[in-house]
């Protein structure tokens, strides 16, 4: 090979090296990824058997109301990282909603050490659900 050749194929490589030394950047804000509930199984070992308290949004693509909160959920919850959001569409996941005797949606179930701790159906207010999320993530006491 040609010592041009050579050069142009080392240089890609060497980028790539280069690349691998760079430091990483850490920042402050630690953002939640949504838990989007496929199955059952998913639900207890993510939900259920979680850590942290979750907010579990029980939702359906043709609910518009759902279309309004569920952003908004995502909007308030991801940002905390003490606290997630599960969404759960009633359509493809028929067992939870009947375990969890959901006859409306949106419903939304909070859940702390595996228990129901509260929970709402349909679109409330935006006081009420800040008001959750702070009891929920431990910033506002529980009365």
């Amino acid at each position: 090979m040609s010592n041009a050749i050579c050069q142009g194929l080392r240089s890609p490589i060497r980028r790539l090296v280069s690349l691998r030394r760079a430091k990483t950047i850490s920042t402050s804000i630690v953002h939640n990824e949504t838990i989007l509930v496929k199955n059952n199984e998913e639900f207890i070992n993510k939900v259920m058997n979680n850590d942290k308290p979750v907010i579990v949004n029980f939702h359906a693509e043709w609910c518009e109301p759902c279309k309004i909160l569920t952003p908004k959920l995502k909007e308030l919850i991801e940002p905390l990282d003490n606290l997630d959001l599960a969404v759960v569409d009633v359509e493809d996941n028929a067992d939870l909603v009947h375990t969890f005797e959901v006859k409306a949606v949106p419903a939304v179930i909070a859940i702390k050490n595996g228990l129901i701790v509260d929970k709402f159906i349909g679109l409330v207010d935006a006081d009420m659900i800040t008001n959750l999320i702070e009891r929920m993530s431990g910033k506002k006491k529980t009365s």
